[in-house]
């Protein structure tokens, strides 16, 4: 049996992971009390369902703390188990939850929406490195889909996947990086107007920043890096290294080193490229 476990924090995108996964032919069950998860799991692989998909989080109750021993507990067994975490930072949380005027699980008595955020978000700082984390601040749910299904298409057990991820600095940090680039200090393709409404996918941004020396010698000095330490995360049995690469707006230079790297490290590990403010290519489905 596949099984994906979706966390998170309220308002972070869960419901749009599942129903990805429901579309793509999971059984899944939303809002399950981690306490009935060996069961649930135990009756779907007696029935002989193959492919299946539960979210668990704040609203099954204060069991979500027994997560992480079921998470070892069902790795001992014949299954193939990937954790998904989404996180989203607390001024996306907050707009989000003005603009559905939905009420926070946390949010009780005199509680504020700012004070029930903190409180879940204490409560589940233990569950963010037991698998992969998401940060799904400012991103469409269009682009949240596709990193989704990146996701599940990755082998469980199949070693380190490597994600670079390009952003843009005016945006934050994405909560998500466990190693961040800031390549701000280069020269900006922003200031041509002919390379203004491109990106750093296409072909004249590329021939722009590859004439100029200072982006080769900080591509190459950041290349070196990685490749020097890459093992060293591979020895710490990491499932993913996530490596975010910063401009100012996330449109062309760190989208170009982004794919850079990822093309360089292919052969290294498995590769997932990202960029978190500009929309993945349509794949022409609805």
């Amino acid at each position: 049996m596949h099984l994906v476990l979706i966390s998170g924090l309220s308002g972070s995108g869960k419901s749009i992971a599942l129903k990805v996964l429901e579309d793509a032919g999971y059984y899944c069950v939303d809002n399950l009390p981690s306490l009935l998860l060996p069961q649930l799991v135990g009756q779907l692989d007696q029935q002989g369902y193959d492919k299946c998909a539960v979210a668990i989080d704040i609203r099954g109750g204060e069991s979500v703390a027994m997560l992480p021993q079921q998470l070892d507990a069902l790795r001992a067994h014949d299954l193939q188990l990937q954790f998904l975490f989404l996180d989203a930072k607390n001024e996306t949380l907050l707009k989000r939850f003005s603009e559905t005027r939905r009420r926070h699980p946390l949010a009780i008595g005199d509680s504020t929406l700012s004070e029930a955020i903190a409180e879940e978000r204490l409560r589940l700082e233990e569950l963010v490195e037991l698998g992969h984390h998401i940060d799904t601040s400012d991103v469409l749910p269009n682009t949240l889909r596709d990193w989704v299904r990146q996701f599940v298409a990755a082998e469980p057990g199949q070693g380190l996947t490597l994600l670079f991820e390009s952003f843009g600095f005016k945006h934050g940090l994405p909560l998500d990086a466990d190693l961040v680039f800031d390549v701000r200090c280069l020269p900006n393709p922003h200031y041509d107007a002919q390379l203004r409404p491109l990106t750093g996918c296409d072909l004249p941004v590329l021939e722009f920043l590859e004439s100029q020396p200072e982006v080769l010698r900080m591509r190459d000095d950041i290349a070196r890096f990685i490749g020097d330490w890459l093992p060293s995360y591979i020895r710490d049995s990491r499932n993913y290294l996530t490596i975010a690469i910063g401009c100012t707006g996330g449109q062309h230079r760190s989208v170009y080193f982004a794919e850079y790297l990822g093309r360089l490290f292919q052969s290294h590990a498995r590769v997932l490229v990202r960029h978190r403010q500009i929309a993945p290519p349509a794949t022409g489905s609805a």
